[in-house]
């Protein structure tokens, strides 16, 4: 039995004064007004009408009813307006899981903008460069930097990580001059062991390439010739921000996140090589734990780190 629909059905027949009013007033047949009434009737466990051929008129148990469903009726018509509301504002803790470059470097600006737009939000980060069960740890939201994502994983792509090869003017004093990628095997290499290879990927910048990526489009589709190469050194982590630091202190060659290197090219502390060539970039994701039900701290948030993401392009 739909015990809301009954309610409804009740209060009509006691507002229109009779059974068929109300049968035309929801558009309903008389005999299912009947089976609504007869239905409510069991389920108080009472007479809730007096009927006679010309009137009808409410038992002492039928206005007490009549009550019960006129406050079932108002509650059922605030769940939209809840609804509506928790779409419109982002309250209650977000927990994202990232990397410790990510916390601090790209996330800290959105997660400020995001409090200081929605107080009733909260937001905790798991720093891991680990994957994480997002179940197991309760994680609302996974920021992963990869190009080999999972199919089986609910993910939104929003954005992508360029990256750069550098090295600090120290190592690159004394040593042989990088003018290929190819040159790479030569040279002490530090890796971010947490991707699982030592191939560095290129692609030569031609022309057309240099213009699409001026333009702010897509460099992928005017890419040239392809290189991979695999690279040796005497030192990796499954940190980016530790791969930085030994690449500055002068140890060897890195391939860093552009967002990462940027203020230490700009200082001449570190020196870009190989700038007539493409290091691979790498897509990022959010990822969630479904679909269904999305709530709108995270979808707000989502939305923030794609226009966040689309900033650092322009």
């Amino acid at each position: 039995m739909d015990r809301l629909e009954a309610a409804k059905v009740f209060v009509t027949i006691v507002e229109r004064g009779s059974m068929v009013s109300a049968a035309n007033a929801l558009d309903m047949s008389r005999s299912m007004v009947t089976r609504y009434l007869s239905e409510m009737e069991e389920w108080s466990g009472a007479r809730l009408l007096h009927r006679s051929t010309r009137s009808l008129s409410l038992t002492p148990a039928g206005e007490q009813v009549l009550d019960y469903c006129h406050r079932l009726l108002e509650l059922a018509n605030e769940v939209p307006a809840v609804s509506h509301a928790a779409v419109a504002i982002p309250r209650g803790l977000l927990r994202i899981s990232c990397s410790q470059f990510l916390a601090h470097q790209i996330l800290a600006p959105v997660v400020r903008q995001y409090l200081a737009s929605y107080p009733q939000a909260s937001v905790n980060f798991h720093v891991s460069s680990q994957t994480v069960d997002l179940v197991a740890e309760r994680i609302d939201l996974a920021i992963r930097i990869t190009n080999e994502l999972d199919p089986n994983l609910i993910a939104r792509r929003l954005g992508e990580c360029e990256s750069v090869v550098c090295a600090a003017p120290s190592y690159l004093a004394a040593r042989a001059a990088v003018l290929h990628p190819e040159d790479l095997t030569q040279h002490n290499c530090l890796t971010y062991s947490y991707f699982g290879d030592v191939m560095w990927r290129f692609y030569q910048a031609d022309v057309a390439a240099k213009q699409a990526q001026a333009l702010n489009s897509d460099p992928k589709l005017n890419q040239g010739q392809a290189f991979n190469v695999p690279v040796n050194g005497n030192f990796s982590a499954n940190d980016s921000m530790v791969v930085l630091n030994a690449t500055l202190a002068g140890e060897g060659i890195a391939m860093q996140p552009l967002w990462a290197a940027k203020p230490y090219l700009d200082s001449g502390q570190l020196v870009p090589l190989l700038t007539e060539f493409m290091p691979q970039s790498l897509g990022v994701y959010g990822v969630y734990q479904s679909r269904k039900h999305m709530q709108p701290a995270l979808r707000v948030m989502m939305d923030m780190l794609v226009a966040y993401f689309a900033s650092l392009k322009s």
